[in-house]
């Protein structure tokens, strides 16, 4: 027998039942909204002395936690690791069968449990109190066990869960999230973290991407096709082919940039039936004033510089006009600039 197609299907949801979930979707999120909103009053002084704590950290930040609150946990130490804060995750049931190894005494631990009763939570702190390390205690109950041991305290309990059981974690997890996207971001600005920074560590993303410089990407120091300003055109030509930029710089005997001898110019020289090109110096059918970029520029800039004026190389120059890199359109497609 055919499966019903879309058109035959006569299993659509009565009126009464579309109403009942759009319902219950929208106090879900009125119940979560309710458990982010009663956070912000609960931000004091253990959150700022847990953030002092992990400023002051010579090692990195361990995030733990088990079963809801170990995915949780995860992502924050996610969050923390691209903001500026090198934090990793270590399964606490992992740890106690060796994992823990992982952790070093110059390290910070935030411990993640909504109850703060968490067997396997509990079972390797007495390990981290004497090795010394600060902890950090993110619960839903400030008179837990592990509240109590910890050197600072992030209230992220809640009034009820979104679950009408009360049994699935909802709000409480959407309470701890946002509670360690709040300790990532305070982090980020008290480091002074950029987007430069974050570029850094995002380097395959587009944001990464676009903020290339110039000087990630160009070619230097023997790949830089250069001439003297007295070589003759057939040197020019044998330059350009051997770094295959389609271009060369001509400079003078400090290196400071003269002109630039493109494909171009070849073409048009050639059109002149009296050149020379064994005898005719470069000089005399170079462009005297090339488009240049500074280092410490932006690739796209650099890309921008070329679609703008229809050329496809650049030289690279310094506050002196010496030249310091070369690059032409490949080297932008090869980095995803363009």
């Amino acid at each position: 027998m055919n499966a019903p197609t879309a058109e035959t299907r006569t299993d659509v949801l009565p009126t009464s039942d579309h109403d009942g979930l759009v319902a219950s979707a929208r106090k879900v999120i009125r119940i979560e909204s309710g458990a982010i909103a009663d956070l912000e009053k609960r931000i004091d002084g253990d959150f700022s002395k847990a953030c002092g704590l992990i400023l002051a950290c010579r090692g990195r930040v361990v995030v733990s936690g088990m079963g809801k609150s170990g995915h949780i946990a995860r992502k924050i130490a996610a969050t923390l690791a691209s903001t500026g804060t090198p934090a990793f995750f270590v399964h606490p049931g992992e740890a106690s069968h060796g994992d823990i190894g992982m952790i070093t005494a110059q390290d910070v631990v935030l411990l993640l449990s909504n109850s703060g009763e968490t067997e396997e939570v509990l079972t390797i702190l007495p390990f981290l109190k004497r090795q010394g390390n600060p902890l950090v205690a993110m619960t839903g109950n400030a008179r837990s066990r592990l509240a109590r041991d910890a050197d600072a305290h992030l209230d992220a309990s809640v009034s009820n869960e979104a679950c009408p059981l009360g049994l699935a974690p909802t709000a409480s997890t959407t309470a701890a999230l946002v509670l360690g996207d709040a300790l990532a971001i305070a982090l980020l600005e008290a480091r002074g973290f950029t987007a430069d920074d974050f570029a850094y560590s995002h380097p395959a993303g587009a944001l990464g991407r676009r903020l290339l410089k110039i000087a990630d990407v160009m070619h230097t120091g023997s790949a830089i096709p250069s001439v003297p300003v007295d070589a003759t055109m057939t040197v020019a030509l044998m330059e350009m082919s051997r770094k295959g930029l389609g271009m060369t710089a001509v400079v003078d005997r400090g290196g400071r940039l003269q002109g630039v001898f493109t494909d171009g110019d070849l073409r048009r020289t050639l059109d002149d039936h009296g050149v020379d090109l064994r005898t005719t110096p470069v000089s005399h059918a170079m462009s005297r004033r090339p488009k240049v970029i500074g280092a410490e520029k932006l690739a796209a800039e650099a890309a921008q510089l070329m679609e703008t004026h229809k050329i496809h190389a650049l030289l690279v120059v310094d506050a002196e006009q010496r030249v310091v890199g070369a690059l032409n359109i490949h080297d932008l497609l090869r980095a995803r600039v363009v």
